[in-house]
């Protein structure tokens, strides 16, 4: 690579949509069952607006500064621009999905109707329903004592209800009520009319029946029509040191509650009168971001659209799979003792971390748990297992991340129950996070202090754990556990610099050894040695550790990168890089796992990471690199990644045309989580104990 050719970087904002373009191509995909297509239109729509809460805001705020981001040189008005033009031709493409899928489900028999289809029988049916659980929960704002923007909640829809009286053609108003869709499903599913079914969202439930709140105060026209507005998600931290973390993060997510406005969304069959007062009463303008669009928002509850037929149109549900390193009704702790284990959910099942906690917290010779939690399940059965272990006289001391982003009030709640219950609450400083997942169990054998630990790639979390592929490690190796041991000491002396043996830990030597190793790999292909890198992780955008994979292709490495969302890297640009080769999968489950795998001369080093190669992880947090020492557990993960470089079915390839191609090949259809399942399945009846 010339001195002077210049170093390409994707915009990453421009690359995230380019993931969830990936997203939407999976409910257009006519092979997914079309109850799958929906829910795939519901993640979209999550991802959507998370990244105007986050990515977008923080874009306007720039603009509002006049600053320019100096990690690559960006204009934010240009990039607003250009989201703006992706974002609009996407929901074009969501649209019209979304009308085919619900073409495909009256194939079914399977029908969404509105207020408008509704025979006398489901009239009756849908006021009973709204009278016994939907009107209890309606509270109408009247637009003209409105107190200001901030009344509306984030993440809410509302319906604009335009009243009216017919015998005064004058006389006009306009009410606004929040959907309450915490208390209430978004569906209602009607009676069937022979093998006919129906459903009714909750938005035309309160349309049918909006005479029954407005009607006393004489109102009898009535017309409602969805709004929406997104938020700025940023948090500012106090920074008053005579106050505790729980309290400068609880007032906090209160500022958050009346963030800035990012976005507003209305039905663009709104009556241009009705939309000109409301959102001169909300202080919005036609500077600030706004777009028209469909009769529905919020399709995030699309997630849990009811199936009211055929098992086929979902996924066929799989069995987790047993490992076969983990036999049934034997402890955990002593097959760890034996050799290192690597599960891989959700393939295998979650419930061994569960079970494992579990056995730590009623078995007498251990002494102490420690644990990092970034996100935990909504009924978590992990806190419920720490609380039995400190109940038990376990000593137990959990690292509770409170800036784990939209998961703050949660775990300030978690925190609260779990000091209630004995056990020690480290948690952190502002500005810092802790993103790596550990466990780290202390055992009195034979007098002496004997530890095993876990090391992962994804939360402590039994519900995310169904449909995020992760891989977490179970190891009593004695040079790891002291490493986790020292990662645990860290956090508690505010992250004061360690020395490690075995972990790669950020903030500290992360990026420095990987871009080492990187080197290392340059060295070695200069030399005419073999040499190549695979690694598969969620984002790609740190750039002194694009610059050297550029740096390393030009000298001849081999790279193979899996990277599900954001790559600012380009691949194949002759003279940079173009002996890399980038693929995205996106299926079933969301690839979660990060794993490393460099050729070392030969002497193959492999990682599984908390951390993506981005700025923030590297910089920012605490996040661990664990190498991966057993060979059977190297020559599986090496195996299920050649399995999904071998993708031929969910694959994308990345290039610089961000065109989300599929990879197709003459060869036999691969779809590499299907792949993976029937590989570890074969593992594990190969290797059966039970």
């Amino acid at each position: 690579m010339g001195k002077n050719k210049k170093i390409q970087i994707l915009n990453r904002e421009i690359s995230w949509l380019s993931f969830n373009g990936r997203v939407l191509q999976e409910a257009a995909d006519f092979d997914n069952p079309v109850i799958e297509r929906l829910k795939f239109l519901g993640i979209f729509s999550n991802n959507r607006d998370e990244f105007f809460r986050v990515r977008v805001a923080t874009l306007s705020r720039m603009t509002t500064m006049g600053s320019v981001r100096t990690d690559y040189k960006i204009n934010p008005k240009k990039v607003l621009k250009e989201i703006n033009e992706i974002v609009v031709s996407q929901e074009r493409e969501f649209m019209a999905i979304y009308q085919q899928i619900v073409t495909e489900l009256a194939e079914q028999n399977i029908f969404i109707v509105n207020e408008t289809e509704l025979n006398e029988e489901q009239g009756i049916f849908v006021k009973k329903y709204f009278h016994e659980k939907v009107r209890v929960c309606l509270f109408p704002i009247m637009i003209g004592s409105l107190q200001a923007i901030s009344s509306l909640r984030d993440k809410s829809i509302y319906l604009a209800v335009a009243l009216g009286k017919n015998e005064k053609p004058s006389k006009k108003d306009i009410a606004l009520i929040e959907l309450p869709t915490k208390m209430v499903s978004r569906f209602l599913v009607l009676p069937s009319a022979g093998e006919k079914k129906f459903i009714i969202l909750l938005d035309d439930i309160i349309r049918y029946c909006l005479s029954e709140i407005f009607s006393i105060f004489g109102w009898n026209n009535f017309s409602a029509y969805t709004i929406k507005i997104t938020r700025d998600a940023e948090i500012d931290l106090d920074t008053d040191v005579s106050k505790s973390f729980v309290e400068i993060m609880t007032q906090s997510l209160k500022q958050r509650k009346r963030g800035n406005p990012v976005r507003f969304v209305y039905d663009k069959a709104i009556p241009d009168s009705s939309l000109k007062i409301i959102t001169k009463r909300l202080g919005i303008s036609k500077e600030d971001p706004i777009r028209g669009g469909g009769r529905y928002h919020n399709f995030k509850d699309f997630m849990n659209f009811p199936n009211l037929g055929s098992k086929i149109l979902e996924y066929t549900p799989r069995v987790p799979l047993l490992h076969k390193d983990l036999p049934t009704n034997k402890s955990i702790l002593a097959s760890i003792r034996q050799k290192d284990v690597m599960l891989h959910y959700p393939y295998q099942s979650f419930q061994y971390i569960i079970d494992l906690l579990r056995e730590a917290s009623i078995d007498p010779m251990v002494r102490s748990i420690k644990m990092t939690i970034y996100r935990a399940a909504k009924n978590s059965s992990v806190i419920n297992a720490l609380i039995n272990a400190a109940r038990n006289g376990k000593y137990v001391t959990v690292f509770m991340e409170l800036q784990a982003r939209f998961d703050e009030e949660a775990n300030i709640l978690w925190t609260e129950r779990l000091q209630e219950e004995g056990v020690k609450v480290i948690q952190g400083i502002p500005g810092f996070k802790v993103h790596s997942k550990l466990i780290l169990i202390r055992r009195k054998e034979n007098n002496k202090n004997i530890f095993y630990a876990n090391i992962g790639t994804g939360n402590y979390n039994e519900d995310t754990a169904l449909v995020y592929a992760d891989d977490s490690l179970l190891t009593a190796n004695p040079d790891i556990t002291a490493d986790v041991e020292n990662a645990f000491h860290q956090m508690e002396a505010n992250y004061q610099p360690l020395k490690y043996k075995t972990l790669v830990v950020a903030p500290f030597h992360m990026r420095n050894y990987f871009l080492s190793l990187i080197s290392s790999e340059i060295q070695n292909a200069k030399k005419w040695k073999e040499a190549w890198i695979i690694i598969k992780l969620n984002n790609l955008v740190d750039e002194k550790i694009v610059n050297k994979l550029y740096l390393a292709s030009n000298a001849g490495v081999k790279i193979k990168l899996i990277i599900r969302g954001i790559c600012v890297l380009i691949p194949g640009i002759p003279g940079m890089s173009e002996n890399i080769e980038v693929i995205s999968i996106v299926d079933r489950y969301l690839e979660h796992s990060r794993v490393l795998v460099f050729c070392h001369g030969g002497n193959h080093k492999y990682f599984i990471t908390s951390a993506d190669w981005m700025i923030r992880n590297f910089d920012n947090r605490i996040e661990i690199a664990c190498p991966i020492y057993d060979k059977s557990i190297q020559y599986e993960l090496m195996k299920m990644l050649e399995i999904q470089l071998s993708d031929n079915t969910k694959a994308r390839i990345i290039a610089a045309d961000k065109a989300n191609n599929y990879k197709r090949t003459d060869d036999d259809p691969i779809r590499s989580q299907n792949e993976i399942y029937d590989y570890l399945k074969e593992m594990a009846s190969n290797n059966c104990l039970f």
